[in-house]
């Protein structure tokens, strides 16, 4: 999903690639090897067919994802992450760390307002 926006830093762009409910999931469950659709579908419980085609459709035209076809019979296509969907996995791991340190922190705030 490319949108021109005039940002002044590069955090307004990244969140903007891996913003929405599934997608930094979606990266992670890619981060360690080419997965295909079925298994990922398996391993992001709760996400629809149609949600995870379009999430990868527009994960791949952000160039964090790669989709590889292969002649086979039966066809065969594999999704995996570009090394600029490998760093941005990186930054969003060093993110979920900070959310395991400091949920005790805000839990009280974070369980209201579900």
């Amino acid at each position: 999903m490319k949108v021109d926006l005039p940002y002044n830093c590069g955090l307004g762009p990244a969140l903007n690639i891996i913003g929405g409910k599934w997608k930094a999931t979606i990266l992670w469950e890619l981060h360690a090897k080419p997965v295909r659709f079925g298994a990922l579908r398996r391993r992001v419980p709760g996400i629809s067919e149609k949600i995870l085609f379009e999430q990868l459709r527009e994960m791949e035209a952000d160039g964090i994802v790669r989709r590889a076809v292969f002649d086979e019979v039966p066809p065969r296509v594999e999704y995996s992450v570009t090394e600029a969907g490998a760093a941005l996995n990186d930054a969003v791991h060093a993110l979920a760390e900070w959310g395991t340190k400091h949920v005790p922190d805000f839990k009280a705030g974070y369980d209201g307002a579900q």
